[in-house]
C-alpha cells in the first residue's frame, strides 16, 4: 500500500482532505496530528473516518511540529490507541511508556535527519524488541550505498519493516517498498505539500512509477544524475514500459559527483539493468566501461549504459539523436558519409551535450566553431576533435548555416532569456536549441518568427530516449507516447 501523509493546521481541512483520498482510491492515510494548530478532537477526526488511519505526533526533533509538552504528546498517543485507531506511530525511545491495547497495531519508528547509522541491524533489533507490529526506520541518505544497506535490512528483516532513506538520494527506497517486503511506503498528497525530504506526490507514485506492482522479478533502470528530481526520464520512460507490456521500472537516481564509484560499485546488488546518464556524470562514467562504441571513446563521453553480467556496456544516444535530427532538418540521408560537408555550425557551450554534437557534425566533415562563456573549456573541446574557437562576445559575428545552443540558457525557470541576439537570425538558418523545457524557448520563438528552420530541444530528448528503449529492451518505443508525455509535463498550461 501507499501510506498518504496528510498534515493540516484545521481539522475540517484534514477531514475533508481524507475523505478525498479515500475517494480516490487511497488505501491509508496518515494523520499527523502534530500539524494542527489547536487541541486535538479524536472524535472528529477518528469516529467517522472514510478509511484505516496512521496517527502520528511527531515531535519537532524528529522532523515534525508538537509544539506542546511531551506529557501531552504521550497522553494524546495513549487516546489515539483508546479511541481504535488502525496504527499508531511510536517513537522507539518513548515506546516503553506506551502500552498496546485493543487491535491498533503499533508502528515503532527512529528517525535520522544527518545520516543512516553504521549499526542498523542493531538498531532494528532493538526497536522489534518494543512489542513492534511493524518497525519503522527513516534516515537521511548521503550516498547511494545507504540505499543499498537500508533495502537490505527491509529484504532480510524477520518483522515487518518500512525502510526509508530520506532526500532526493533515498527517493528509490521509497519507490521499491513493495519490492522488498515493506507493508506500504509514505507518500505526500500533493508535491508542494512534503512532510519528509524526498517524499514524492501519491498520484505519481500510482501514475508515473505503478507503484503496487513492482515485484522482485520487475526488471529495474533508471537515470543517474545530480540533481534528478527535475528529470522527465522516469515519465517517459515509464510511460513506454507500460505501453509495451513489459515488467519494467525506470528510477530515479541521484547520484553526487563524489559517488560515482559508490554508485558503480552497489548498484548491481539492486538489480539495475541500464541506467541513463546526465549532468554531471556523462565524462567520469565512460572510465566505468568495460566496453565503449567507438563514438563515447570519440566524444569522451557516454548518456547511457547497459550492465550485462561483469560487464558495462556504454553507449552515447545524445548523439545519434543530435545527428538525426540535423540530417532530417537538412534533408540529408541519415547516417551517409561526410554528409554535413560544406555545412557551418556555431555550436554554444562546451559541456557534455555540445561536445556529442560538435563531435558528431565534425565525423560528418561539418565546418565546427564553439562558442563558450568558459574560453578555457571551449579551447580543450576545440582541441578535442579539431575546430575552432571563438569568444563569447564575438559569438554573433559568426555566419554560419546551423546554430546549436548546447547551454542551458532559456531553460525553466529562466524563460525570459536567449543566448543569441535575433537580429542575428536569418531565415537561411537551422536553429537547434537543446533544451527541452520549455520546448519553445524564447530562441526558438524568436527563430520562427525570422522564419529560420528550427530543430527543438524535445526533438532530440525524444530521440535520444527511444534509442535508450530499444538498448534496454530490445524493443522500439513509441516514439509519438513519449513526445506527448514530454510535452504534456512542460506544458506551462496544466489541466487538472
Amino acid at each position: 500500500m501507499i501510506c498518504v501523509s496528510l498534515g493540516r493546521a484545521r481539522h475540517k481541512r484534514m477531514i475533508a482532505e481524507h475523505q478525498f483520498l479515500v475517494e480516490q482510491g487511497a488505501q491509508l492515510v496518515e494523520l499527523r496530528l502534530d500539524y494542527i494548530s489547536r487541541a486535538v478532537d479524536l472524535k472528529r477526526l477518528l469516529n467517522d473516518r472514510p478509511g484505516p488511519v496512521v496517527a502520528t505526533v511527531r515531535r519537532k526533533e524528529d522532523g515534525g511540529r508538537w509544539e506542546r509538552s511531551e506529557q501531552d504528546r504521550l497522553m494524546l498517543l495513549r487516546s489515539v490507541i483508546a479511541a481504535g485507531a488502525e496504527y499508531v506511530d511510536i517513537e522507539a525511545d518513548v515506546a516503553a511508556q506506551i502500552p498496546r491495547y485493543g487491535n491498533t497495531k503499533r508502528i515503532i519508528s527512529y528517525h535520522d535527519f544527518s545520516g543512516t547509522p553504521e549499526n542498523l541491524d542493531e538498531l532494528h533489533e532493538a526497536m522489534a524488541a518494543e512489542d513492534a507490529d511493524i518497525v519503522k526506520i527513516a534516515c537521511m541518505a548521503n550516498s547511494f550505498s545507504d540505499n543499498i544497506r537500508m533495502i537490505n535490512l527491509c529484504k532480510n528483516a524477520n518483522i515487518p519493516t518500512i525502510g526509508i532513506c530520506m532526500g532526493e538520494i533515498g527517493m528509490l527506497t521509497r519507490i521499491l517498498a513493495n519490492r522488498v517486503g515493506s507493508p506500504f511506503t509514505y507518500a505526500t498528497f500533493s508535491s508542494d505539500k512534503k512532510l519528509a525530504p524526498g517524499q514524492l506526490n501519491w498520484k505519481e507514485m500510482n501514475s508515473v512509477y505503478h507503484y503496487e506492482t513492482i515485484k522482485e522479478d520487475t526488471a529495474l533502470f533508471g537515470v543517474i544524475a545530480d540533481p534528478v528530481a527535475h528529470s522527465h526520464s522516469p515519465l517517459i520512460h515509464n510511460a513506454a514500459f507500460v505501453d509495451a507490456g513489459l515488467n519494467a521500472r525506470y528510477l530515479p537516481l541521484r547520484v553526487p559527483k563524489d559517488d560515482l564509484p559508490s554508485f558503480m560499485r552497489t548498484c548491481k546488488e539492486l538489480g539495475i539493468q541500464g541506467i541513463s546518464i546526465t549532468i554531471p556524470h556523462k565524462e567520469s562514467a565512460l572510465q566505468y566501461c568495460t566496453q565503449a562504441e567507438s563514438s563515447c571513446t570519440g566524444i569522451g563521453a557516454i548518456n547511457t549504459m547497459i550492465f550485462n553480467g561483469d560487464d558495462r556496456l556504454g553507449y552515447n544516444t545524445d548523439y545519434r539523436a543530435a545527428m538525426d535530427c540535423i540530417e532530417e532538418s537538412f534533408k540529408i540521408e541519415r547516417g551517409t558519409e561526410n554528409s554535413l560537408q560544406g555545412k557551418t555550425a556555431l555550436v554554444l557551450g562546451a559541456g557534455g551535450v555540445s561536445r556529442a554534437i560538435a563531435w558528431g557534425l565534425r565525423q560528418r566533415k561539418c565546418d565546427v566553431t564553439i562558442s563558450s562563456r568558459t574560453r578555457e573549456r571551449a579551447e580543450m573541446l576545440a582541441a578535442d576533435i579539431g575546430c575552432r574557437v571563438i569568444d563569447w562576445e564575438e559569438r554573433h559575428e559568426a555566419k554560419v548555416q546551423l546554430l546549436i545552443n548546447g547551454t542551458p540558457i532559456g531553460m525553466h525557470p529562466d524563460v525570459d532569456n536567449t543566448p543569441f541576439n535575433q537580429s542575428a537570425l536569418n531565415q537561411f538558418m537551422v536553429v537547434f536549441d537543446t533544451v527541452y523545457n520549455p520546448e519553445n524557448t524564447l530562441l526558438i520563438k524568436q527563430a520562427t518568427q525570422k522564419q529560420s528552420r528550427v530543430i527543438t530541444g524535445v526533438d532530440m530528448f525524444v530521440r535520444q530516449a527511444a534509442y535508450q528503449f530499444k538498448l534496454f529492451t530490445g524493443q522500439e518505443a513509441s516514439i509519438e507516447l513519449m513526445r506527448k508525455k514530454i510535452k504534456e509535463a512542460t506544458n506551462p498550461v496544466r489541466l487538472n
